[in-house]
């Protein structure tokens, strides 16, 4: 039997998608973490529990079970700030204020 159970993972990740992603993201982190230990770069954060586990997506995991990490916007089941969605390319124009000439004009010629 797996443990953390699969059940309890889902209730924190909110999808078996957003778990697979989360989880699959996090073990190449702690993969390449494990693989630059004898370079001592740091530029990756190191496991967040204390696991008997060797693999990555098994550390992963019980890192999601104690609520380690989370998902970035919907992978957790909570909204995306306003701020952190994309924006057309209309609103943009708009934001910049290079909007159409108000006088009807042609602004090319």
């Amino acid at each position: 039997m797996m443990q953390p159970p699969v059940e309890e993972l889902l209730e924190r990740a909110g999808s078996k998608f957003s778990l697979v992603t989360l989880a699959a993201r996090r073990a190449r982190q702690i993969n390449t973490y494990y693989n630059q230990l004898g370079d001592a770069l740091g530029t990756v954060v190191p496991p967040q529990v204390t696991s008997t586990a060797r693999k990555p997506l098994s550390i992963a995991f019980e890192e999601i079970d104690a609520d380690k990490i989370e998902g970035v916007g919907g992978a957790t089941g909570k909204p995306i700030p306003e701020s952190m969605l994309p924006v057309s390319d209309e609103e943009a124009e708009l934001a910049d204020g290079e909007d159409a000439p108000v006088d009807g004009s042609d602004p090319t010629g």
